[in-house]
């Protein structure tokens, strides 16, 4: 007879908590897909460093989903949601619709046309973004309370293991395969998420009770109640135009960085094997180590604090970059810079996360993590695409000496706000979830 699990670890068990990760695994794949194994494609077929900088504006829809997740979050999708319901007929469709972008992406040819193939990756991240708008409403309306950190939890390994797949996985695979077959078989994989969904239960939603205000047409009620009062509700909120500022510079060292990252692998000499094993491979296990010891981190000294310090730890990571330069193509010193790197952005990360996180009202979760994670995606999107043209022109060591110098001033920022504007702290559900695009 199996044994019992421990009073409390039983939750894992539960098939609704084991769905969030694949719901997890499906939203973490296509990331990377517009990211950084795209601009190793690139950089694999001679595109310039400039023209692969420039791709970051394609992942804009990551930084503008919430302009359109109320009315994914309200809007029914006639035929779909009467079959299946509103959270599992707009999964399906955005799922559907990222396996497609995906294999088109695969199709191009962004050497002759590559004004095309960004318009394609655009496509792979609209349709990937308002998957992750999805599976995030759909996590917290599934789950009990005692579910939500179980299912968080799952949902982060789940995502990081298609951050996997689709980063190592689809370098290592490039080796012996043709582009366009490799973005198939990472359109594939997204199965997965469909299958989960199917077999799932839609989850209970609310019953609209307010009735529209006098002389408010039923337009302007739903505008008020999906789009407005969230954003009103999240201005309220002392310095809040101060907090989205340091929510999109306190990564920017990093998004330049991991824009330029697997184009410095090959410029220095690495081969696709080696990229594969120690950057993705080595590097996810890195990864768990970092949110590990950042967890503990937040436990031990507060959100603010933890932000703080691993921020710092995240900065000065950059500078082993630095060292990777100078040596050269060593294989012993690339595990050294993965380690240092992944596991000091884990742990910043994490405590990001739990800032971000204590920042919504529980009462427009959805609306309101869905703008502040836009605002994280936009400095790795759109104020990340120079770092083609920036590292052309300072060169490797330079460059990441400027990555370091661009994560002080949202350090600087936060020790204003820290002083300025002392937020009260709270442990909202679903802390643990990292960002959906």
């Amino acid at each position: 007879m199996m044994a019992k699990l421990p009073a409390g670890l039983d939750v894992y068990l539960r098939r609704r908590v084991v769905t969030m990760f694949f719901f997890g695994f499906s939203s973490g794949l296509p990331l990377l897909l517009v990211f950084s194994t795209l601009s190793y494609w690139l950089r694999d077929a001679g595109v310039s460093l400039a023209v692969i900088g420039t791709f970051s504006i394609a992942r804009m829809p990551y930084s503008l989903k919430f302009l359109w997740a109320p009315l994914i979050d309200r809007v029914a999708i006639p035929g779909i949601t009467r079959r299946f319901g509103r959270r599992r007929g707009w999964a399906l469709v955005t799922q559907a619709a990222t396996m497609a972008a995906i294999v088109a992406l695969g199709a191009t040819d962004p050497v002759n046309a590559p004004g095309f193939a960004a318009l394609v990756a655009f496509l792979v991240a609209f349709s990937s973004a308002s998957q992750d708008i999805v599976i995030d409403a759909y996590r917290v309306d599934l789950l009990t309370d005692d579910e939500q950190g179980a299912g968080a939890a799952l949902a982060v390994q789940g995502y990081r293991i298609g951050l996997l797949v689709a980063g190592g996985g689809a370098i290592g695979l490039s080796a012996a395969l043709d582009w366009s077959l490799v973005y198939m078989l990472m359109a594939a994989c997204l199965s997965v998420g469909i299958i989960a969904v199917l077999a799932t239960p839609e989850p209970p939603q609310p019953v609209e009770t307010e009735a529209p205000r006098k002389g408010e047409a039923r337009f302007a009620a739903f505008l008020r109640r999906a789009v407005i009062e969230p954003f009103a509700d999240f201005m309220t909120r002392p310095g809040w135009l101060a907090i989205l500022v340091f929510i999109m510079l306190y990564k920017l060292g990093d998004a330049y960085l991991g824009a330029m990252a697997n184009p410095f692998y090959i410029d220095t000499g690495f081969t696709d094997l080696e990229v594969a094993a120690i950057s993705k491979g080595f590097g996810l296990a890195a990864t768990i180590v970092g949110a590990l010891i950042g967890g503990a981190v937040v436990y031990r000294l507060g959100v603010l604090r933890a932000l703080l310090v691993c921020g710092v730890l995240a900065a000065a990571s950059n500078l082993v970059f630095v060292a990777q330069a100078l040596v050269g193509h060593s294989v012993p010193m690339l595990v050294v810079t993965i380690a240092t790197e992944n596991i000091a952005g884990a742990m910043s990360i994490t405590a990001f996360v739990a800032y971000m996180s204590s920042l919504c009202n529980l009462a427009y979760t959805a609306t309101q993590y869905a703008l502040l994670t836009s605002f994280m995606a936009a400095a790795r999107d759109l104020l990340s695409a120079s770092s083609g043209v920036t590292a052309e022109w300072l060169g490797w060591v330079n460059f990441f000496l400027f990555t370091t110098a661009i994560a002080i001033p949202g350090l600087v920022l936060l020790v204003w706000m820290t002083r300025r504007f002392p937020p009260a702290e709270k442990k909202p559900a679903g802390a643990a979830e990292a960002p959906a695009g």
